[in-house]
């Protein structure tokens, strides 16, 4: 996979957004890498924050974890539970060859760029009780919020079918 510049990237993403008719609206920020600085932004575009993890089992095979910001995630008992030994965050390098973005950029649009079934999506029904969800569009300077259903349709455009499921209980 090839990194493509941020803001070319973004403007592939809103094209396919808007050809898939999801509905989206962003807005730029100073860059932030963890949910703490992504809080503390107070973005004006309302909606629910997620968290986004790039993992990998002991197998290598990669996991895209789609989470409400509260819930607590265990991937000790994540693993346990799917049966894979264990789960650990991707290296940088797996992340810009899979998804082509960069830490802090990840988000289930970045599965655009991953070829259909690469990579299992597990989103957390959690996400559900939300009107609206904030992700980053490829980049780690802005945000996009779009409805509950928007990423699912996405990601069943791009070839991965989403996972959901009932991830911990709320922080």
């Amino acid at each position: 996979m090839t990194m493509r510049d941020p803001d070319q990237a973004e403007a592939v993403l809103s094209a396919r957004l808007d050809e898939l008719g999801i509905a989206w609206t962003s807005e730029r920020h100073a860059p932030v890498f963890t949910v703490e600085q992504a809080r503390s932004l107070g973005t004006r575009l309302g909606g629910g924050g997620t968290k986004n993890l790039f993992l990998r089992d002991r197998r290598k095979r990669l996991v895209l974890l789609v989470a409400d910001e509260d819930t607590p995630v265990d991937l000790k008992a994540l693993a346990a539970e799917w049966g894979v030994g264990r789960l650990s965050f991707a290296r940088p390098e797996a992340l810009a060859d899979a998804l082509g973005v960069t830490p802090g950029a990840v988000s289930p649009f970045a599965l655009m760029n991953a070829a259909p079934g690469t990579i299992r999506v597990v989103v957390d029904a959690r996400l559900a009780e939300h009107k609206l969800l904030l992700f980053h569009p490829l980049r780690n300077d802005a945000t996009t919020a779009v409805s509950p259903e928007g990423p699912l349709a996405f990601l069943r455009a791009c070839g991965h079918e989403p996972e959901v499921r009932t991830l911990g209980a709320p922080g």
